[in-house]
């Protein structure tokens, strides 16, 4: 970057590669970093590298985690027979933030999306009909988000699972608790007419 210090340019360069951080946000944050004590930008690397060495897939789930198998899976009080698929670990800590659902989980880590050349060989599809054949599962929740890879991948993993005998539910999409119907997109506001309750 012209006028920068090589050092400098190259912590931008590096931080503008982390999601949602973009040119100007990098430059603050290494600027930011450089104003630091030099023992808490030691703290924030070491933290970084340990983070990242030490949490690995849990071998059950898929989720994150500094032991095996994670601590959701481990715990003797959450629902067995109960498992939600999502696409991500961030969509774990989401529903985790809900405090509602006591189930298992399996994460998908992607989705169907025959345009990025992902096909369901390319996610932890397999794993889950693995955990499925154990016998001990009664639901499947499918939670991938609502556009078009999500849709694909819930009908996808639907049409295995039916023949097996398990219950398949989907989460209920549409209209934000706070939304106004006048800015609400027309699928949003299709998909919340069809999954529609009485009261």
């Amino acid at each position: 970057m012209a006028g920068m210090l090589e050092p400098v340019s190259r912590m931008v360069n590096q931080l503008s590669k982390l999601p949602g951080v973009g040119q100007k946000t990098a430059q603050r944050l290494a600027y930011h970093v450089l104003a630091m004590p030099e023992d808490q930008v030691r703290e924030l690397a070491v933290a970084l590298y340990n983070g990242k060495k030490q949490v690995h897939y849990c071998p059950v789930c898929g989720d994150y985690t500094d032991v095996d198998p994670c601590r959701i899976c481990a715990d003797k009080g959450r629902d067995t027979s109960v498992v939600c698929v999502v696409r991500d670990p961030r969509d774990v800590a989401a529903l985790e933030r809900m405090r509602d659902y006591n189930g298992l989980y399996h994460v998908l880590h992607g989705v169907i999306s025959p345009m990025d050349g992902v096909g369901p060989d390319d996610i932890r599809i397999k794993e889950l009909m693995a955990r499925l054949q154990e016998g001990t599962v009664r639901e499947v929740i499918l939670a991938t988000n609502p556009d078009i890879e999500g849709e694909a991948t819930a009908s996808y993993i639907t049409r295995l699972v039916r023949p097996l005998g398990i219950k398949v539910t989907r989460i209920a999409h549409g209209v934000p608790v706070g939304g106004e119907l006048e800015y609400t997109d027309e699928v949003t506001l299709s998909q919340a007419f069809q999954g529609r309750r009485e009261v």
